[in-house]
């Protein structure tokens, strides 16, 4: 049987990259301060982490699923450079409003709901308890509850130190 292990849970735009719209191109990818080294920070602590993130602009023909990977891949290597990594990235394309039928749909992955979290929790051997979520928006709070793990809200300034800040604090609050 894994050994179970806490994860970190980030939202991508607005908390891991500035978030200037849709990114759709590499060239447009600009990291939040501290995102690389909060990362680096909780991989070194051996937890999980992982990207969820609802990438709409699909639905709505604004990029393609291959747009999104090309940006994912270059997040994948920035990271790499750095000597870290997260685990997993789970994205969202649907839309129940998307001008694509193909996207088109309520998904139970979109944020506000916890299908992305949970299905991480599947894929991975996570520690239910002990694991939360930062986003930049409500409905990222609102997924991480419906998973049943904490969820805080970012709203600028450098992720790592807000990481840091909010670790601690959940952990008081589990004492």
């Amino acid at each position: 049987m894994a050994i179970l292990r806490p994860a970190l849970f980030l939202d991508r735009d607005g908390v891991v990259n500035v978030d200037d719209t849709s990114i759709s191109r590499v060239e447009d990818w600009q990291w939040i301060d501290g995102a690389i080294d909060c990362i680096k920070a909780f991989k070194t602590r051996n937890w999980f982490v992982f990207i969820v993130t609802n990438q709409s602009g699909i639905a709505f023909d604004h990029y393609s699923e291959a747009d999104m990977q090309a940006v994912h891949d270059h997040m994948h290597a920035g990271l790499r450079e750095c000597g870290t990594a997260v685990d997993a990235v789970y994205a969202c394309p649907y839309h129940a409003e998307g001008t694509n039928p193909r996207y088109r749909k309520d998904s139970f992955d979109r944020k506000p709901k916890p299908g992305m979290i949970l299905q991480a929790m599947t894929d991975f051997p996570v520690k239910r308890e002990g694991s939360f979520l930062i986003g930049d928006k409500k409905t990222d709070i609102q997924a991480a509850h419906a998973a049943g793990i904490g969820g805080f809200l970012f709203k600028g300034g450098n992720l790592a130190h807000f990481a840091e800040w909010t670790l601690s604090s959940f952990e008081d609050g589990l004492r």
